[in-house]
Formats: C-alpha cells, structure tokens, sequence
C-alpha cells in the first residue's frame, strides 16, 4: 500500500515549523518592534508581560527561567520541523509544550483562549505528525535513504 501522506504531512510539518518559529523569534524583535503592526510582542519585555500572566503562581525570575526555554524550545522546533531532521521528537515535544501552554492559557485567562488561538489544534497536530510513519521530503528521509544505500550488499564501505 502506498503512502499517500507526503503532501499533508510536508503541510502540516512546515505550518507548524513555521508557526513556532514566528512567534518564538518575535519575542526577540526579529519581526519589528513593539507596537508595530502584526507584532505580538516586539521584544522581550513585552513578551514577559504576558508570559508572567501565564504564570503568575511562580516568582517572575523563575517564570522568566521557563519562558526562556519555551522559546528556545518554540524555536529549536521550529527549524527541526521545517527542515525535517529529529521531526518525530521535534513533534512530540512541541505537542508537548503547546500542551502545556493551553492548559496554562486555560488557567490564566479561561478555556476559551486556547480555543480561540487554536493552541489545542496545533498540540493535537504535533503529536499526529508524531505518529506518521515516515517523513517525505525531509533531512530524516534523505539520511535514511543515505544510510540505506551505505549498509547496501553490494557496499564495501558498509563491512
């Protein structure tokens, strides 16, 4: 049976690639700045305004400790998930973490906010990406496919 997924899961791999390293890099300023139009935070501060909300049970150093490694956690999936390398464990982590940044939305500001933000959505989406079988048009194809080819019989190289 062929697998007919390549287009979907090359889709959803890169929506949510792309989607984690947007908002992961506007924390930084990369997009522009605060204030600017379509910015969400524009820089750090801005940033830890509202991630402090999210957590407002924990002092604001260690609050700022864990939005630290949600955002380099947010980016690191993001470019392990477009360039398709680790994209299982890139998956299950960023279903992971949305996971928890909905139930944290959901504390903060009402189940209605990670509805309306979609939060469920791509946490649900991650961990389907997760289960997928293979990854077309990924660097984890082309390394299989590689390694593949080097353990070949007919490969000296692979003795």
């Amino acid at each position: 049976m062929k697998n007919k997924q390549g287009l979907p899961q090359l889709f959803l791999r890169l929506a949510l690639g792309a989607g984690f390293l947007g908002a992961g890099l506007d924390r930084f300023g990369v997009w522009g700045p605060a204030g600017a139009p379509g910015i969400s935070w524009g820089d750090w501060q801005h940033f830890m305004e509202y991630a402090y909300k999210l957590m407002s049970f924990l002092p604001y150093g260690v609050a700022e400790f864990f939005a630290a490694i949600a955002s380099g956690a947010e980016v690191s999936f993001g470019l392990l998930l477009i360039a398709g390398l680790w994209t299982r464990w890139a998956a299950m982590g960023s279903g992971l973490l949305t996971f928890i940044f909905a139930m944290a939305m959901a504390r903060a500001f009402g189940i209605q906010s990670p509805l309306n933000y979609s939060v469920f959505t791509a946490s649900a989406g991650s961990f389907l990406l997760s289960s997928l079988p293979a990854y077309r048009w990924s660097l984890d194809n082309m390394l299989k496919k590689r390694k593949e080819a080097n353990a070949s019989p007919g490969n000296i190289l692979s003795v």
